[in-house]
């Protein structure tokens, strides 16, 4: 997997030293869904269960009882730029479902440990404040 240094790896770095555990999803040469969901179960270590759908994908990170304990779980996406411009509604519809997963281990409130992720490329930035896609799941 390709992971730029600059400036995902500090984020990574103090992510880690906090006790977090952090997945690295590369997306270079995805071009479709199926491509997408294959990468998310390796790099997410995704249980079986986790069919080639959103709402299974949605379900899971609503759960990541599959994960090792942590303070937090980070996921770094890198080289996602091809993917979405070959597959823009996917790719919509994908960030929507972690936006959601982020919101809701922001919302659990329960001292879960908490989820973010993190788009690397130029035109990204953490998830955290950003407007929100208006598509829907369909």
């Amino acid at each position: 997997m390709t992971l730029e240094p600059q400036p995902l790896a500090p984020a990574l770095a103090a992510a880690e030293e906090a006790g977090w555990t952090t997945l690295r999803l590369d997306l270079d040469g995805v071009r479709g869904k199926a491509g997408l969901m294959r990468r998310c179960g390796e790099a997410l270590r995704l249980p079986e269960w986790v069919g080639g759908n959103w709402d299974a994908l949605a379900d899971a990170l609503r759960d990541l009882s599959w994960l090792p304990g942590a303070a937090g779980r980070l996921v770094a996406v890198t080289s996602w730029q091809g993917y979405a411009g070959a597959r823009a509604g996917e790719w919509e519809t994908f960030v929507e479902v972690l936006e959601e997963a982020v919101d809701f281990w922001r919302g659990s409130g329960d001292g879960e440990p908490g989820f973010a992720v993190v788009l690397a490329g130029p035109e990204a930035g953490v998830r955290g404040g950003g407007p929100r896609l208006k598509r829907r799941r369909g």
